[in-house]
């Protein structure tokens, strides 16, 4: 959508609202619904702003202690929000109801640096630097269930009906009960400049996965966490809920965020050698980077305490790395051919924020190519087994521990910006380990 488009629609009465909104830490929008016409008069031309407590807040938006970049000493000032006009958009879920995505930036217009829009726009500007172009694609998993938000909440997240009676995992009968859904998702999310390839019922019980169609990282990105926003709003509008949190029962399976990549140069797949028809040079580069630094990046693929538990042996999530050709044990799968020969991680989470999970590939990838790193022979069999691979981190204060010891984290982030995000972690980590838990009363309350 174009302004001239926007101010029409404004204009006619067919938009009434336009939501300004900036993505967090977390991964998720933050921001302000306008009405047309004061978007049009006021925040348009100059933007809006925001208290800059929200890159210091937890996912229940309580202001935490100990960042440098803002604080309750500093105040608690403002961000401007620079609206990204490239991303306007109607929302199709939202009747009258427009996005824009902003920027977070310091009132003098300077970037703030931590902010995850921002740092992948700058990972994206390294990479340019190295004269490549990346692609980027997004498979989302999540489980449904036959329970709106507020009744979840009320109880306490428990007792869920999932909308599947067994697995269904390619089943084409059973997911038709839930297709009035799931059409409304391929539907009104391709009509928000989200192009869905197809839906298809996964392996949990109630779980469904969605795939995207590729495209550059910042806009990929973008598509990500608003294709998150809009499906838990069409599921509210249809009586159910559904949840991206990676591992949101035990026994079951882990919500996946398979991220796929593959670099271009000159419009070609710079990952494919099409004389020997596999892997180039630069695929064997980026994927050995990717080996090499994806421990002690783990926590952008994994950034909750509840990511650590969906790394578990047989459960179609990877616990140790390796890299194999269409091999769903390994946490590196490479696939197709020609211009779709592309890396597909299978560390992230439903959880994962794109723009820190896409930044921290680019960043090991690009360390890849840069010490000339290989990714060594092709595996061959069960990863799970394997005591000679690697281990993912086991928690996520193991991660942020790792995160902080990376020479190459503080050098492609910057100090402060890796200390930002790693004091985040860290912060979660204390606040789980404060909290008195099910399992807990469930083991001790009688019989200690």
């Amino acid at each position: 959508m174009t302004v001239e488009e926007l101010k029409s629609l404004i204009a006619s009465g067919a938009i009434d609202t336009v939501l300004v909104a900036a993505p967090d830490k977390c991964g998720r929008f933050v921001g302000k619904r306008y009405t047309g016409t004061d978007f049009v008069e006021s925040a348009l031309g100059h933007g809006s702003h925001g208290c800059n407590y929200l890159m210091a807040v937890d996912i229940n938006m309580d202001p935490q202690d100990g960042f440098k970049l803002v604080s309750w000493d500093q105040g608690f000032g403002d961000f401007a929000m620079t609206p990204d006009l490239s991303t306007l958009r109607a929302l199709p879920w939202q009747p009258g109801a427009a996005l824009v995505i902003c920027d977070l930036n310091q009132e003098d217009g300077s970037p703030v640096a931590e902010a995850p829009r921002n740092v992948l726009r700058r990972a994206i500007t390294a990479l340019a630097e190295a004269g490549c172009e990346a692609f980027f694609a997004s498979e989302l998993e999540m489980f449904v269930y036959h329970t709106d938000y507020p009744t979840a909440f009320k109880s306490g997240y428990r007792d869920l009906k999932p909308v599947s009676d067994y697995r269904i995992d390619y089943h084409i009968m059973q997911p038709l009960r839930e297709e009035d859904l799931f059409r409304r998702i391929r539907n009104e999310l391709s009509a928000a400049g989200i192009p869905i390839e197809n839906t298809k019922g996964e392996w949990g019980i109630g779980q469904h996965e969605v795939n995207m169609k590729y495209a550059p990282p910042l806009e990929m990105a973008d598509r990500h966490i608003l294709f998150k926003q809009g499906c838990k709003e069409i599921a509210q509008q249809t009586g159910r809920s559904l949840t991206f949190m990676a591992k949101p029962f035990a026994g079951e399976a882990g919500n996946s965020c398979h991220i796929h990549v593959s670099l271009f140069r000159d419009g070609k797949n710079a990952f494919w050698d099409a004389g020997k028809g596999g892997g180039s040079l630069l695929f064997r580069q980026f994927l050995g980077g990717l080996i090499k630094y994806c421990r002690e990046l783990c926590y952008f693929f994994a950034p909750t305490i509840n990511s650590y538990k969906r790394f578990e042996k047989w459960s179609w999530a990877p616990t140790r790395q390796a890299w194999s050709y269409d091999n769903r044990t390994v946490a590196f799968r490479v696939v197709g051919k020609g211009q779709s020969f592309r890396i597909e991680n299978r560390t992230p989470g439903g959880d994962a924020n794109p723009y820190m999970a896409y930044s921290a590939m680019l960043a090991a990838g690009l360390a890849g190519i840069r010490e000339n790193l290989d990714c060594g022979d092709v595996y061959k069999g069960n990863a799970y087994v394997d005591d000679t691979l690697a281990e993912m981190p086991h928690t996520l204060r193991g991660a942020v521990a790792l995160l902080r010891e990376s020479a190459l984290a503080k050098e492609f982030f910057g100090a402060d910006v890796m200390e930002h995000h790693a004091h985040t972690g860290s912060l979660e980590a204390d606040a789980f380990d404060r909290a008195v838990t099910d399992w807990e009363r469930q083991r001790y309350f009688e019989q200690i």
